[in-house]
């Protein structure tokens, strides 16, 4: 890509408007925006048809988080490259991500500084993570990340269930049958040691699974 010929092709996820609109201003200068989508599965579908170079996303968005969206993404183009946005100073994000595929991780705080730089090295197949967070990346977790446990359809359904979705909307929204959400759902109850659905509500939200 030659310079001044074509700006590379940005696709933005994340459900702040606001927010979204002040990512758009920081990109624009230097990158094409391809468009703008508001929760995961608009993402998933969003990226299949417009292709973009590199996808800038919330981990925690309403329907399907980012780090489960890429997992999708990546069964259609392994070389999809994602970089994370969160709020969340934990390395357990980051290192999720990471393992998932992506491409950088920046904390929203820090976007105005970082995140030109992140898609760039997105962009040149490199790997950028917010300078806050890289010495915790990096080391050995000492209490592992429970929801890294847990099969990106669990997490799926989890999510689905802590925004107040019945068994029957999710088994619908999916494709399974309602004993079969149930039956994932009791599971990662008895994994995880929770009793009730307040617990998993309170689970979801504490390791990002719910905006």
């Amino acid at each position: 890509m030659g310079a001044g010929v074509s700006k590379a092709r940005v696709l933005l996820a994340d459900d702040h408007r606001m927010v979204a609109e002040g990512l758009k201003g920081l990109l624009e200068p230097e990158f094409e925006l391809a468009g703008i989508v508001e929760d995961g599965r608009a993402l998933v579908k969003a990226a299949r048809e417009l292709r973009p170079d590199v996808i800038v996303a919330d981990i925690s968005m309403p329907q399907l988080n980012g780090i489960d969206a890429l997992a999708q993404l990546k069964q259609d183009n392994p070389k999809v490259r994602v970089v994370f946005l969160t709020m969340h100073r934990d390395a357990a994000y980051a290192r999720r991500a990471l393992e998932a595929g992506a491409a950088g991780f920046v904390l929203k705080h820090s976007a105005p500084a970082e995140l030109v730089l992140a898609v760039r090295a997105a962009l040149q197949g490199r790997t950028f993570i917010a300078p806050d967070l890289a010495a915790e990346v990096f080391r050995k977790p000492g209490n592992p990340d429970p929801a890294a446990a847990l099969t990106p359809r669990q997490r799926e359904i989890v999510q689905l269930l802590a925004e107040g979705r019945s068994a029957k909307e999710i088994a619908s929204a999916l494709g399974l049958s309602a004993r079969t959400v149930e039956d994932h759902k009791y599971r990662v109850m008895e994994a995880l040691g929770i009793e009730n659905g307040a617990e998993l509500v309170h689970f979801a939200i504490k390791h990002g699974l719910v905006p």
